[in-house]
């Protein structure tokens, strides 16, 4: 039993290894070669789990070995074109300023209620809407609307706005994350006066963040959020 448990502790271990070395792609936006070697590797990794009877190198040496090709391949595909269109395939054009292009979406086996789903989950309910589809080669669909039914704009409004700016997790789970403040120029200590004023606890607080814009946002334990507009900045861009 505690064979067992140790192998399938280094089988775990090598496997997330060579997860992440493959990158963080999700399972829908893999290409086909990626979730072909997804596929196998999961396969590979329970045989010497549960087998005691084969080496525990007959199930690292192949996962190694997949990890290899997975580089290789993308290095290929990276610098051939051509090799890239024979293992991913290209973008497929599936609805044009004339409609759906039934002849593309026969050639990638599909049929119109795929289309559709496919549609309605990217926020159009109507092929009207839509004056291109591009069916893309991890096999989700990516949509150009037409200009009336494009989404409006501040710029369209001329409507004066502020450039967003990226949150900075200041403290999490009741712990102050010192790092986040070394990569920030606003001082620790404004930070601490301020949550005092609020009269909070630090280690009450669920997340306390702030951005170049002076917005702070935090959350209590077991609290509604607050979001507050304050002097305090973070001044990195």
């Amino acid at each position: 039993m505690l064979t067992l448990i140790i192998r399938s502790i280094i089988i775990y271990i090598i496997v997330l290894i060579v997860f992440r070395l493959m990158g963080k792609r999700q399972l829908g936006q893999m290409q086909p070669f990626e979730l072909v070697l997804t596929l196998i590797l999961a396969d590979l990794a329970t045989i010497p789990m549960s087998e005691i009877s084969i080496p525990l190198m007959h199930g690292i040496v192949p996962l190694l070995a997949l990890l290899v090709i997975h580089y290789v391949i993308t290095i290929i595909t990276r610098i051939s074109p051509k090799f890239s269109e024979l293992i991913s395939g290209k973008p497929v054009i599936v609805i044009d300023q004339n409609g759906i292009n039934y002849k593309a979406v026969k050639k990638l086996n599909l049929n119109i209620d795929d289309i559709f789903e496919q549609l309605r989950g990217a926020g159009y309910f109507s092929v009207d809407e839509v004056l291109f589809a591009i069916m893309e080669t991890n096999g989700k669909i990516s949509v150009l609307p037409k200009a009336k039914n494009s989404p409006v704009s501040r710029d369209d409004l001329k409507i004066k706005y502020k450039e967003n700016s990226m949150p900075v997790i200041l403290i999490s789970e009741g712990k102050i994350l010192k790092e986040n403040f070394c990569n920030t120029k606003v001082k620790k200590e404004e930070v601490l006066n301020y949550i005092q004023k609020l009269k909070l606890k630090i280690k009450n607080l669920l997340i306390f963040t702030l951005d170049n814009n002076g917005i702070v946002y935090y959350q209590e334990m077991n609290k509604r959020a607050q979001t507050i507009q304050t002097n305090l900045k973070d001044e990195n861009k």
